[in-house]
């Protein structure tokens, strides 16, 4: 296609050339492929995609949003879980609507997906799915969302260990390509080995924006002929799993299901080795991880294929991680003295391959969390990157490769602005200006309250009394395995409303069940906000919940609201409970702190965001009032930011020294700073009929200026605070390059960054067209390497800067200082650092 037919939509609807896509939206699109190709061949095939949202796959509902309609016209539906072990009962649901006489299809593709707390939780429904077996016309992937980084996660994930123990064959793939392609491939092998497949999903990979190949014939499907105690292997499905049959499925699931799964993998070339012939070390990744080994060994000076088989360096790349094909691995090991195994967390290739390897004549050394004298050599806790590989694999390899072959070290930069920059201040997730978190989580003096799953666990990093956090659906109930052993009387606990549909309300009838003086307050904001704003599943309207609480056994319900005459005329609340104005918030707690038993506290106010985007597509009306403060009155004592907590009092420096002003362009109207009567504060009513010029402010009229001449290849480093565009423009940035007939490999860290912490995104462009003979390296711009670094936050950028060249880089600075939540409250620095440190730092690097 040409540029000028280039449509957003053809990331879903083109069948022929490149497109350019996300791994989330990559997931929705090889579902469409799949379908087309069942078509193709006479199957006529539905999809269904439940599960339960968490980074790095927090964004599927919104991807299925964003093509409905071109994904309902291939029958596949989205079915929102309430949580992830219903969603899990929901897809295997799909495998058995072929077995109805009233089948409409021909098979259901089935897809599950959850972060990885999510596996663990639905462990018993996958294992029951599992041994249930699929349809032959259908499949199941399993898509397991790893957050190794821990970047948005109470706990880091690693998700192989269980999908191996719920025998789930399971692909890696490493790049939004593989996204694809393993995808069709992991329908197929569900099919023919009867099993679901488990997908795991690297928070790099699902946060990826890769420009990509959308021929439907890239792929060919081999089913290899296989046979079972002297028989074709048929796999069976059954719906009948209790004692004897569960007997006979079990054999099935560890037996010829795996064998078959390996053999399919094997039949259709899916492992690849790079740098064959002669060689003394080899080195295996999966995944993402091998991008990271590429831009490590890049580094060393072993860059190219050819390289490494001058240095006599083999790499192998599973695509399946569990069970590894035996026949590849020990044709990949042949020859070798020393086999070195890079994964994240603990040894779980690295354990298959001993054991595969084990006996055989000749058989390589294989090491990776310890070398061979037993030392720590590869991390078995956090994530991987190029940089973190760096020590360790020039120190197995310089024991077979000359010294004179490695790259000398890069000059990097001066030790002391480094130091210097890691002395400024962090960039933190933060609530968002208007947050209703900011005040409903503020205690009385003298109680304390539990932490939980949502926005609102922000608060533990702030200073208000809180006794730790728990995992989903645990909200209160530490508290009451405490109670009993501690003189305090009663505790308060958070709990969203998003949490509350999922699992929360086994909670509230366990602190019930064991008669435990504790106060529930629901976080009623409307929204799961923490994961981009979604609709809780099986959420209940404010009045239609009193009910359900009283219904449960809750001593007294009260509901705390920004606006109590909100509510339609005729709804009906619980007999026991009444409605106050958020100003009594204070009150209210203390009061029901001294009612025995379970009591609820219901804070009912619409999530900032929420309303911001609202306001933004015209759905919801802008207010009129904006706040103001007089800096001739003001004597920036910081009341109004502690009174507010709110991210858009910014502490100011002037001439006549601290001061406070309104940022208008984050402003979210909650007038809660207006609560501390301070007299420098002023209210402004504006035209709402006013419309601002649309004419672009000094950019003149006509063509635009002819682009200046660019590189074939760059890599370029956007770093700022969430929710300003960032991830948006270098989106925009992969799209253009892919409109200019170049490659683009990008990724968007954002963590938190959506709460207003700090988000990295990085683009590295290609000449490569075609998808032909691409770099072999990662999604990330590596230490060094950016030829551009366009810098919308200072904070952001000062601990970024090692991926800054002295020689290399051009940076383009935003120098605009935009305070710290820390600063806004009051906490940590009064004022902003000064412009002339972070232009030291950047400078210097």
């Amino acid at each position: 296609m040409t540029a000028l037919e280039y449509r957003l939509s053809d990331r879903m609807e083109a069948t022929t050339g490149v497109v350019a896509m996300s791994g989330i939206q990559a997931l929705m699109r090889l579902m469409l492929d799949q379908t087309r190709v069942d078509q193709a061949n006479g199957l006529n095939t539905a999809g269904v995609i439940a599960g339960y949202r968490g980074s790095p796959v927090g964004g599927m509902d919104h991807a299925y949003e964003d093509d409905a309609d071109i994904l309902k016209a291939a029958n596949i539906e989205f079915i929102s879980g309430v949580n992830e072990d219903l969603g899990a009962t929901i897809v295997w649901g799909s495998q058995q609507t072929s077995l109805e006489q009233g089948a409409k299809f021909d098979g259901v593709l089935g897809m599950w997906y959850g972060k990885g707390p999510g596996i663990d939780r639905s462990g018993d429904a996958i294992r029951h799915a599992n041994s249930s077996g699929v349809h032959p016309r259908g499949g199941v992937l399993a898509v397991a969302g790893d957050d190794p980084f821990c970047k948005s996660s109470t706990i880091a994930s690693a998700s192989e260990w269980c999908l191996a123990d719920l025998a789930l064959p399971t692909l890696y793939p490493g790049t939004v390509q593989e996204i694809l392609d393993f995808g069709r491939f992991g329908y197929e092998l569900s099919r023919f080995s009867g099993a679901w497949v488990g997908f795991k999903i690297h928070s790099n990979v699902a946060d990826g924006y890769s420009t990509v190949n959308t021929e439907l014939d890239r792929i060919s499907i081999v089913r290899p002929e296989f046979e079972h105690e002297g028989k074709p292997f048929v796999p069976k499905q059954s719906v009948t799993l209790i004692a004897p049959f569960s007997m006979s499925v079990e054999a099935d699931m560890f037996g010829p299901r795996l064998e078959a799964a390996k053999r399919f993998v094997a039949a259709n070339g899916l492992d690849k080795v790079v740098g064959q012939g002669p060689a003394r070390i080899g080195i295996v990744a999966a995944g993402p991880l091998y991008g990271e080994l590429r831009d490590a060994l890049t580094k060393l000076g072993f860059g190219a294929d050819e390289q490494l088989a001058e240095a006599g360096i083999r790499i192998y790349k599973p695509a399946m991680i569990w069970p590894l094909e035996p026949d590849g691995l020990t044709e990949f090991a042949d020859g070798l003295e020393e086999i070195l195994v890079i994964e994240e967390k603990r040894a779980f290739m690295e354990t298959q391959i001993r054991d595969l390897l084990y006996g055989r004549t000749g058989a390589p050394r294989v090491l990776g969390k310890l070398d061979d004298e037993g030392r720590p050599l590869i991390a078995h806790f956090g994530g991987l990157t190029a940089e973190d590989l760096l020590v360790p694999v020039k120190e197995r390899l310089a024991r077979f490769v000359p010294a004179d072959r490695f790259n000398k070290p890069r000059i990097s930069i001066p030790v002391s602005v480094m130091q210097d920059a890691k002395s400024l201040p962090d960039r933190s997730a933060y609530f968002c200006s208007g947050c209703p978190h900011n005040r409903s989580t503020v205690l009385p003096d003298g109680s304390m309250s539990g932490g939980g799953i949502g926005c609102h666990g922000m608060v533990l990093g702030m200073e208000r009394e809180n006794f730790g956090i728990t995992h989903m659906g645990g909200e209160g109930v530490q508290w009451v395995g405490m109670a009993p052993f501690v003189t305090d009387t009663h505790r308060f606990q958070n709990l969203g409303d998003g949490t509350l549909a999922h699992s929360g309300y086994l909670a509230i009838r366990q602190a019930i069940s064991a008669g435990t003086n504790v106060t529930y307050k629901i976080l009623y904001n409307g929204t799961v906000a923490m994961t981009g704003g979604q609709d809780a599943a099986g959420a209940m309207a404010v009045p239609e919940l009193t009910r359900a609480l009283e219904a449960e056994g809750v001593a007294q319900i009260v509901v705390v609201a920004d606006d109590p005459k909100k509510y339609p005329h005729g709804s009906r609340f619980a007999k026991s409970a009444r409605i106050e104005h958020r100003d009594k918030l204070d009150e209210v707690q203390r009061e029901l702190r001294n009612v025995g038993g379970t009591t609820v506290l219901i804070y009912d106010q619409e999530c900032a965001a929420e309303l911001r985007r609202g306001r933004s597509r015209g759905t919801i009306v802008t207010p009129t009032t904006r706040v103001m403060i007089n800096e001739d009155i003001c004597e920036g004592c910081g009341d109004c930011g502690e009174v507010s907590n709110c991210a858009s009092v910014h502490p100011v420096a002037t001439p006549f020294g601290r001061k406070t002003q309104i940022h208008q362009e984050s402003c979210n109207f909650d007038l809660t700073c207006l609560g501390g009567n301070c007299p420098a504060f002023v209210t402004v009513e504006i035209d709402p009929d006013f419309k601002p010029s649309k004419e672009r402010a000094g950019v003149p009229a006509g063509d635009l200026p002819p682009a200046p001449p660019l590189p074939a290849e760059a890599n370029i480093l956007l770093v700022g605070i969430g929710g300003t565009g960032v991830v948006t423009v270098n989106q925009v940035l992969a799209t253009a390059a892919l409109l200019d007939g170049k490659f683009s490999n990008g990724l968007d860290q954002t963590g938190l960054a959506q709460k207003g912490g700090p988000v990295v995104s990085n683009l590295r462009i290609t000449a490569n067209a075609d998808l032909t003979d691409l770099p072999q390296g990662s999604n990330r711009v590596v230490d060094g390497s950016a030829d551009t670094m366009l810098i919308f936050d200072l904070l952001t950028a000062i601990k970024n800067l090692d991926r800054a060249d002295a020689l290399r880089t051009t940076a383009v600075v935003s120098t605009a200082l935009v305070p710290t939540g820390a600063m806004v409250s009051g906490r940590g620095s009064e004022k902003f650092p000064d412009l002339d440190r972070f232009k030291a730092a950047v400078d210097g690097a």
